[in-house]
């Protein structure tokens, strides 16, 4: 099981518990209690699913949602809140939520959801202008189909399962049919070409992807 979860809560105790509990089933959960630094990790983060609550400080759920869908951010989002007549969840719909749960509710409830989310979707990779379809291996930049060949569309995937990370240069190589230090860095070298990323070589251990 794998996904990358941006929590949204403010309530110490629950965003610990949900935290920990998507955790221990695989997820990667980045976990923030205020709105505005929600937007900031989102923005410089690609993210396979949203959780948020409403009422949270600087920057509510509802604004928070509406921004990233104005900004064609098509990220599945389920919404976790105490506001339960139906006007407060139709606003959760309208501002783009796929999910809404009323609070009190069990962890594993929004467990399952989770896992109903991430599972229905397709295996999209994410990052700035570039998205990578690594079922039927195309890679594309703003929305254009990007020509790249095995090695590359294996590079960019590493590079896109493993953003924020550093790459483990061996774990690249098994990309290369003939590995080598020197073959790596044209592999990776025509991959910037074609793509437009940036990559850091961190020497010794690998090559990261560089924030934009």
């Amino acid at each position: 099981m794998s996904g990358r979860i941006l929590l949204l809560e403010d309530d110490r105790a629950l965003g610990e518990t949900i935290k920990e509990l998507l955790e221990e089933n695989g997820y990667s959960v980045d976990w923030v209690r205020d709105g505005a630094e929600a937007a900031e990790l989102s923005y410089d983060n690609s993210y396979d699913l949203y959780i948020f609550d409403i009422n949270v400080p600087e920057l509510d759920g509802y604004e928070l949602l509406e921004g990233l869908r104005a900004a064609d951010d098509k990220t599945p989002a389920i919404y976790i809140s105490a506001m339960v007549d139906i006007k407060a969840i139709a606003k959760g719909f309208d501002a783009g939520a796929d999910d809404y749960i009323k609070k009190p509710f069990f962890p594993e409830e929004l467990l399952i959801r989770a896992k109903a989310k991430l599972g229905s979707q397709k295996r999209i990779l994410k990052f700035a202008d570039i998205e990578l379809d690594s079922e039927v291996r195309v890679a594309r930049k703003e929305g254009e189909i990007i020509p790249l060949g095995e090695v590359q569309l294996c590079l960019l995937r590493l590079f896109l399962e493993h953003r924020g990370q550093v790459v483990d240069k061996d774990r690249l190589m098994e990309c290369l049919e003939h590995p080598g230090a020197s073959a790596l860095r044209v592999a990776i070298s025509k991959l910037k070409e074609k793509t437009g990323l940036e990559f850091k070589n961190v020497r010794g251990v690998g090559y990261a992807l560089k924030k934009r």
